[in-house]
């Protein structure tokens, strides 16, 4: 029942990206026979569509393996364009599942300012909540002080404890206590937040790489996940996103937000096409409920605005 009710406020978050793939396609393909030009022209709407061209390389491929100097449909178009997506996605739709052998669990959280960021780490401390863990949150971005306001917020919800500093601390230092009273307090999971202030990249990346050290001199093998937070209505800027984020700090996953109303979900392809770094959660809205494990056939069908096909297996949320 919560898979098909996500499934719906998904498609509907996706329908100007749907609507912003097909439409063109639909309009380039149907009823006319698959030539070398209606190739090149269905290359360029999926590239238009921010899959990128590699992605759309791929689709080009399969198109002419499988039905080159055919008429096709729009449900042929629809049903071939999900099924690659989907096969692109399928290895990157894992979702993060907490090693109970740490304890705790640290996730380091990153992105830019306006991603979404703080909000995911409420959500996710929410949702290890409910599922029987006790999860502390370090309000790491001590720069912001809508950031740790807004966390406080999400740690009153979660039921969790929150380490905090004054304005313009050592970011370092207090992700040092966070662990230290985490591990001493029995938490589960330790969600940190850190800065996203890209304007200045070289003073984010050593307060990026000293957190790490810190957190190491107590736990060498934390942290044990280091997530990338990417606003969707961003498009390509996703992905040099990743790749400046990936320059910083050893990335492990990604979680995509704000895919409701974005035109541009294609980049989710791009993504995962480009760098292969597990996709473990995206988000529809500002509701708890609007996070969920990344699902490669469920989204793929709704970005192709099709209904979800026959009852694959969709993964839990750990």
């Amino acid at each position: 029942m919560a898979v098909s009710a996500f499934f719906a406020r998904l498609k509907s978050g996706l329908s100007r990206s749907a609507a912003r793939l097909t439409g063109g396609i639909t309009a380039t393909l149907t009823k006319r026979k698959l030539d070398d030009a209606a190739l090149e022209a269905l290359e360029d709407e999926l590239i238009a569509a921010d899959l990128g061209p590699s992605v759309a390389a791929r689709i080009i491929a399969k198109f002419r393996s499988t039905r080159f100097g055919r008429e096709v449909t729009d449900a042929e178009v629809r049903e071939t364009l999900a099924a690659e997506i989907a096969q692109i996605l399928s290895p990157v739709a894992r979702p993060l599942v907490p090693d109970n052998t740490k304890k705790p669990f640290v996730i380091l959280m990153t992105g830019v300012n306006g991603a979404g960021k703080t909000t995911t780490i409420g959500k996710l401390a929410l949702l290890y909540k409910e599922a029987g863990l006790t999860p502390m949150l370090a309000a790491g971005d001590t720069f912001r002080a809508a950031a740790v306001e807004q966390l406080q917020i999400w740690a009153t919800r979660a039921g969790a404890d929150i380490v905090t500093a004054p304005p313009n601390s050592d970011p370092a230092s207090l992700a040092h206590e966070a662990l230290a009273r985490a591990r001493k307090q029995g938490a589960d999971i330790l969600l940190i937040d850190t800065a996203g202030r890209l304007h200045n990249k070289s003073a984010l990346m050593e307060d990026l790489r000293k957190i790490i050290r810190v957190l190491r001199k107590q736990d060498p093998t934390a942290p044990h996940a280091v997530l990338l937070t990417l606003d969707a209505t961003t498009g390509q800027n996703a992905l040099s996103q990743v790749g400046i984020f990936r320059d910083m700090v050893d990335l492990t996953g990604l979680i995509v937000t704000k895919l409701d109303g974005s035109a541009r979900g294609g980049i989710v392809v791009a993504l995962a096409e480009r760098f292969g770094l597990p996709i473990h959660a995206v988000g529809t809205g500002e509701q708890i409920n609007d996070l969920r494990p990344f699902d490669a056939a469920e989204f793929a069908r709704a970005l192709v605005g099709d209904e979800p096909g026959g009852g694959g297996d969709h993964p839990s949320a750990g």
